[in-house]
This record gives structure tokens, C-alpha cells and sequence, in this order.
């Protein structure tokens, strides 16, 4: 059924529309409600890693940390134009640089966060107190609402991929920070290092002592990486994949956004269903490609780059490659509206 246009309306009725604060539906419907698939803005963009690291060092030698605050280069989806802070509808990706003795201050905000290491050693994220190293490849989050910094006291340049939930948080006139004093010492040990050392313990606590909202705020790499590894021996196949969650609740890690670690074997393919969410992948290790909608993207290792809602996806490895996976499946569950169809 083909529907009417606007400008088949007279020009009188028009104007009173307008003057009354009124649009029509029906020459707006088929984009607001498409015929069974969303229509994407996000489309499949590639970063590569090459190109923004000298561009962020010379960033460090143009603007001091005092002036900055949060020193980062957005990572701007090519369906959005070039000035726009987000990946995809919910993901705003930032890749951001601290240099050696340098403290970015304590602040914190609506918009929940994880930090994904990229390169050198040295630095932490110190959140609501407890203090979590930052080397490649980990994962640390700052929920929404909690007070964070980050510091370095190491010597080479430090550099992370920051994934947050903002566009969602603009779009519903619901993000702002607070700034706050630093933290003059850590008061909580890292929590990955002392009370979740192993898959499936958990502290004992006394009856009517409740588990922090957040337990576990950093996900070492090395631990990933070692579980994604016994899981493809185990199982033979040319791919795993293992999702971040909360160890008390098991549930995801925030309330948005989700987090998977996916290993691919080299020189085999995997190809996922087709997904509602539209996703984020980083490169933690290794080199391969993928075909996003018939579109071949070439990456390598710390490169990052995004697919659009049900996109059509085809991995393949070179070598035995390790990505993060990002999405905003916790958001479409509980919305009611997270889907998956046969990659065909």
C-alpha cells in the first residue's frame, strides 16, 4: 500500500497543521515503522588502530591533561557524519590517552562505562576506591553513578578504549557528571585479585550482608583468555565465545550494554546469527577479516569497528584471533525486543 505525501495536502491545511503543533502520521509511518527490518543509520565502520594512535600521542603533546580532563578521540560511525559521539544507537566509543604522571580527576556520571586496555602498563582506574590496573586487553568497568578516575605511574604512554552507554543517556535528557576530589589513596584492594580469583567462588558473607551492586569491576585478560582457549579445546569448533557477567547475580555487567570475549581459530570462519543489536568489535589479538552485510572489512590487532542492527556477518581468522564484542543486547531484553534470525 503506498502511502500519501505531505505536499499532496493543500498548503492551507498545512499551515494550520503547523500552527496547531500537529504533523500526519501516514507520509512519516514507513520510516518510523519499516516492513520487517529496522532501517539502520549505523553502518559498518572501520578504525584502525594505526591511524589514531599518532594522532592521540600528538593530541598529548597539544593539550595537556589540565585542559582536557579526558584526553580521547571519538570514534564517530560513518552513519552518523563525522562530528557524531556515538558507533551505533546506544554505543558512544572513545579512544583515549594518559601519559606518564598524569592523574585524570575524579568524576562521575549517568552514562555507564567500560574500559577496554589497548596498550602500555602502568595505569588504573581507581572506582569508588578500589584501585584496578589497567594492562591490555582487560576489561574495567565504571557503572553509572560511581566516582572514578584514572592515573599513571608508569613510563610509556597509556591507551583505552572507552564504550558508553551516552547516546541513550542524550537521547533521554538523562546524562550529566559531577566532579569531585582524587582519591589521595586507594581504600579497596582490586577485587579480581582477592575475592573472585575463580569461576564459580564467591565470597561467604553473614546473613543479611547483601553483595556490592557492582562486585567485580575489572575482568582480567589473562583469565580471558586462558577460558576461551580451554573452551575451543574442549569443544573442537571454530569459534568460542564467553560473555562478561556480574558473579553474584549472573547477569551482565551493566544494565545497557553487554560484553562478549570471542576467539576465533586460524584460518576457519564463524558466522553468528543475525542479532537486533547492532555491535562494537575490538581486536585484543590477531588479524583476520569480516564481512559485514557483503561489505569486507581487514583488521588487525587493536583495531575496532561496528555492525549495524541484523547485519549479515562472516569472521575469518588469518591466525587465532581474539576480539571483544559489544552490544546493546541487555537493552533490547529488556525492552522485549532483542531477536535473532538464521545468518543466511
Amino acid at each position: 500500500m503506498e502511502l500519501g505525501s505531505i505536499t499532496e495536502l493543500p498548503a492551507d491545511y498545512r499551515a494550520e497543521m503547523a500552527a496547531a503543533g500537529v504533523t500526519p502520521l501516514w507520509p512519516i509511518l514507513r520510516d518510523s515503522l519499516p516492513r520487517g527490518t529496522p532501517r539502520a543509520t549505523c553502518a559498518p565502520t572501520h578504525w584502525r588502530y594505526e591511524k589514531l594512535r599518532p594522532l592521540l600521542l600528538r593530541a598529548g603533546e597539544l593539550t595537556p591533561i589540565e585542559r582536557a580532563e579526558r584526553r580521547v578521540l571519538v570514534l564517530s560511525g560513518t552513519g552518523y557524519g563525522e562530528a557524531a559521539a556515538q558507533a551505533t544507537p546506544s554505543i558512544y566509543l572513545g579512544m583515549q590517552l594518559l601519559l606518564p604522571g598524569e592523574r585524570a580527576p575524579s568524576h562521575r556520571h549517568t552514562p555507564s562505562a567500560v574500559r577496554l586496555a589497548v596498550e602500555g602498563d602502568g595505569a588504573s582506574t581507581l572506582v569508588e576506591g578500589e584501585k584496578l590496573p589497567m594492562e591490555p586487553g582487560d576489561l574495567v568497568l565504571t557503572p553509572n553513578g560511581e566516582w572514578h578516575e584514572h592515573v599513571h605511574e608508569g613510563q610509556e604512554p597509556v591507551i583505552w578504549l572507552d564504550a558508553l552507554d551516552l547516546p541513550l543517556l542524550i537521547y533521554l535528557e538523562a546524562s550529566y557528571a559531577e566532579e569531585a576530589e582524587t582519591e589521595a589513596q586507594p581504600r579497596i584492594p582490586d577485587r579480581s585479585a582477592v575475592e573472585y580469583v575463580a569461576s564459580g567462588l564467591r565470597p561467604k558473607r553473614p546473613a543479611g550482608v547483601a553483595a556490592p551492586k557492582n562486585p567485580l569491576r575489572r575482568f582480567p585478560w589473562k583469565r580471558t583468555r586462558e577460558a576461551l582457549r580451554a573452551l575451543i579445546r574442549s569443544g573442537g569448533k571454530p569459534c568460542a565465545e564467553m560473555e562478561f557477567i556480574n558473579p553474584e547475580t549472573g547477569e551482565g555487567v551493566l544494565a545497557t550494554l553487554g560484553f562478549c570475549a570471542l576467539l576465533i581459530r586460524a584460518g576457519r570462519q564463524c558466522a553468528p546469527a543475525r542479532c537486533s543489536p547492532p555491535a562494537a568489535f575490538h581486536v585484543v589479538e590477531g588479524r583476520g577479516c569480516s564481512e559485514i552485510n557483503g561489505e569486507k572489512i581487514r583488521w588487525r590487532r587493536k583495531d575496532t569497528f561496528c555492525a549495524p542492527a541484523f547485519a549479515s556477518i562472516i569472521h575469518e581468522a588469518d591466525e587465532d584471533s581474539y576480539l571483544i564484542r559489544i552490544d546493546e543486547s541487555p537493552l533490547h531484553r529488556k525492552l522485549g525486543v532483542y531477536e535473532e534470525r538464521a545468518n543466511v
